[in-house]
Formats: structure tokens, sequence, C-alpha cells
């Protein structure tokens, strides 16, 4: 049976994190987000707090990102991040492993840092999501990080930041959603361009994909299923945006 609207529509995380974006596309990517009523907007951290007041009662989460885009910040820095994620409102946490010590096979430093962060997110109640940015990995690597993951049990894993070499390929997602178990989602970021590939990706078993090309994803997707488009309104003073289906 072919997904619904709605079924798609809440596989996606809108992603706003371009280091350049200016607080009128922060608030019109929020409007946006709303219209299609997808499932989260993944905004930078500094926006956060203003996200979560934006969204409440919407029906879209506020969520941000964690040691963003390298992975590479001292694990107490990333606590300190996801410390302030969970006061300024986020629902969930996508957080980058670190690539350098992955990569060393320092797995102890990567299995420390998830397992606490892990904790910390859930002892408040929030979700969290491991970016593995797979374009520097080996399989083999890849598979460990879903160990370790599964072991901490976060609750998604992730492909990519959108900031690396490339995104999420069929092939990574196939192997990352046989090297977890049912408990432990996955999530698509970057290298999803179509409905047709969102439909694959769907099949493969992910739940999530993280993108910035919201709209063309979801016109396509209203398109092939014979809905009328979306017409969302400039940003409102409430935080809510009109929407036609």
């Amino acid at each position: 049976m072919n997904p619904t609207y709605h079924e798609l529509a809440g596989m996606i995380d809108h992603a706003i994190l371009h280091p350049a974006t200016t607080v009128g596309q922060l608030e019109e990517g929020m409007a946006l987000a709303v219209a299609y009523q997808v499932a989260s907007v993944c905004i930078l951290p500094w926006y956060l707090a203003r996200c979560s007041e934006r969204l409440a009662g919407t029906g879209v989460l506020p969520s941000t990102v964690i040691g963003f885009p390298h992975g590479g910040q001292h694990a107490s820095v990333k606590m300190a991040e996801a410390a302030q994620a969970i006061e300024d409102g986020g629902a969930e946490l996508d957080m980058v492993v670190n690539i350098s010590a992955a990569l060393s096979g320092k797995w102890d430093v990567v299995e420390g840092e998830i397992l606490s962060v892990t904790k910390m997110v859930h002892d408040a109640g929030k979700k969290i999501k491991i970016i593995f940015e797979n374009c520097y990995l080996t399989t083999e690597q890849k598979i460990e990080l879903c160990h370790i993951s599964a072991g901490a049990g976060v609750d998604w894993v992730k492909t990519s930041t959108g900031y690396g070499t490339s995104g999420a390929t069929m092939e990574d997602l196939r192997l990352m959603r046989e090297h977890v178990p049912s408990s432990v989602q996955v999530k698509a970021a970057g290298g999803i361009k179509s409905y047709a590939m969102m439909l694959e990706a769907r099949a493969l078993g992910v739940s999530r994909i993280g993108t910035s090309n919201t709209a063309k994803l979801l016109d396509e997707a209203r398109a092939a299923l014979n809905l009328p488009p979306i017409v969302a309104s400039p940003p409102l003073a409430n935080g809510l945006a009109t929407m036609n289906y």
C-alpha cells in the first residue's frame, strides 16, 4: 500500500542549519515546516528556544544538533550543548560522533560520549539521533557504530550531517538497518533528492529523512498522490502558516 501524505511528511526533519542563515530565513523555514506538517525542524542551536516557542501547538517538533558538524568537540562540551538544548525545549537532538576517534579505533571514547549524552537526553524525556558521517567510514566502522549506538539505546542512527563529502546512500541505509535492532530507527540525511528516493528509503526501513529540500520532496509527493499543492503564507506573528490540503 502506498503511504499517505501525512506518513511521508512525518518522515521529514526540515533542516535549517546552514551557518549563513539569517533570522528571517529561520522564521520562513519554520513557517514552511508547519505548512507541510513535517515531523520536526532541526535548527541552528542558538535559535532553538525561539523555535520551541514558535512550534508550540503546531504538531511539529523542535530539534537541533550537538557536536555539529565535525564531532570533534570534547565529550564535556557535547554534554553542555545537550543540556542547553534540553533547556531550550529541544524534543530531539542529533549528535555527531567523534569521527576522528572512530577512524582511530578509539571506540572507548566514542562509546563513552554516546552513553553519557544518551543517558542525559533520555533522563530528560527527549530523544537522540547519532550521526555517523558515513562518507569517511569503512563498512566495519559503520557496523561498529551501529553496535555501540544500539548498546547505548539511542533512538536513531543517522547517516550524515549534510556537510561531509556525500550524504545518505541506499547501501548505507540497508547496512544500518541490518545492524541495529528494531528498537533503533534509521535516519537518512542528505542524498534523498526525490519522491521516488523517499519511497525507496522508506521501503528499506528508514523512518526519518533530514533535508532542506522539504518543499520539493513533498510537492512531488502531493503531485504523485493527486493532492493540491500546499500554499504557505509568510511567517505570522503567532508562528503559524496557512495550508491548503
